[in-house]
């Protein structure tokens, strides 16, 4: 029995936003969330059309945005689409909150809405971050309608270091957030998420919503990004206390020691909550020649997480978040939905 296409949003508008550079601890370096990325990705889907469809998303309702970002995250979005084209403008003040009622049409106050020196803005930020978000709630929708039973967003830029009212991690909406925000009035959402670096901006949205599973496999914060946020000990709080699950591994992780902790830890805990839906936040940085993440997985493991994904035999959105080495990342992204597609398969007989 052949296997319908996944089918892949994606608009290339996302390709505009060219950051150029970030500052990390002092020193000015290559920005990694570069358009490469995503056309990588693109070229590998497009090579296999019996397995993949690339669609373009509808615009997306303002109103999906306000249901998840404040007003002033949104209003400070569309202040940098008046900056120059020529221009990228790099937050360096970051004033604690309570100090100060900051103003989003002024782009000097923009520290007041960020978290980190290496997510810039720019006239064209808001086109590209919204139809990243675009991708993810259609995506979302495919699924939910029961058009696909899997479903891939090719967001980029990433969104799981989003929250409500911050930017930063190359983050600007939290695509996620907005899928599970489509989805949750149909039943359970768990959220996976495989990026080297713990969803800050996902776990802090969900952290009181008992109807959000989220679950984070990722490198320990105490020495990775984001560093204030991912450790074992947040399980979230009041209603949603017990439906935030962190696990955090060591540098150097192979593909056996992630299934292990993915099929023993993370699968188990989604069963439990009895999800109804499945979020994937896709950061393929954890590939052992990635620049920035420092686990060791191969091409053939993303393939092998895919799979066990799968047979959870869930409808399935898979968000793309991290992921930098570009020239591999069309393959790895290609393998992680083979996995998925080929795990989510009806037993033969």
């Amino acid at each position: 029995m052949s296997l319908p296409p996944i089918p892949v949003f994606f608009n290339e508008i996302q390709l505009d936003f060219k950051p150029l550079y970030e500052w990390a601890f002092g020193d000015k370096i290559v920005h990694p969330e570069t358009t490469a990325r995503a056309e990588s990705i693109v070229a590998a889907l497009q090579s296999e059309p019996a397995a993949f469809e690339i669609r373009e998303p509808a615009e997306l309702p303002l109103k999906a945005l306000q249901s998840i970002h404040s007003p002033n995250l949104i209003t400070l979005y569309n202040t940098a689409r008046l900056l120059p084209e020529d221009v990228t403008f790099y937050p360096s003040v970051f004033p604690k909150s309570e100090q100060v009622q900051g103003d989003p049409t002024n782009m000097k106050h923009a520290g007041c809405f960020c978290f980190d020196s290496g997510t810039p803005l720019s006239s064209q930020t808001w086109a590209a971050a919204a139809w990243s978000a675009a991708c993810a709630k259609d995506a979302a929708m495919a699924v939910r309608k029961r058009k696909a039973r899997i479903a891939y967003a090719l967001s980029r830029p990433p969104g799981h270091h989003a929250t409500r009212d911050l930017f930063g991690g190359y983050c600007y909406f939290n695509n996620a957030a907005i899928a599970a925000k489509d989805l949750r009035p149909k039943g359970r959402v768990a959220i996976l998420d495989i990026d080297f670096h713990h969803g800050n901006g996902t776990q802090r949205i969900f952290y009181r919503d008992p109807k959000v599973l989220v679950v984070s496999i990722h490198g320990d914060p105490v020495t990775f990004y984001p560093y204030f946020s991912g450790h074992a000990g947040e399980t979230g709080s009041g209603r949603g206390k017990g439906f935030n699950l962190n696990l955090p591994l060591q540098r150097g992780v192979t593909g056996d020691d992630y299934m292990q902790t993915l099929e023993q830890h993370a699968l188990p805990a989604i069963e439990h909550f009895v999800a109804e839906f499945l979020i994937v936040s896709a950061g393929l940085d954890t590939y052992e020649k990635d620049p920035i993440g420092r686990f060791k997985l191969t091409t053939d493991d993303f393939e092998r997480v895919g799979n066990a994904l799968g047979r959870l035999r869930l409808p399935t959105v898979v968000i793309q978040e991290g992921g930098y080495y570009a020239s591999h990342l069309g393959r790895n992204a290609r393998a992680l939905l083979r996995g998925v597609r080929e795990g989510s398969a009806p037993p033969p007989g």
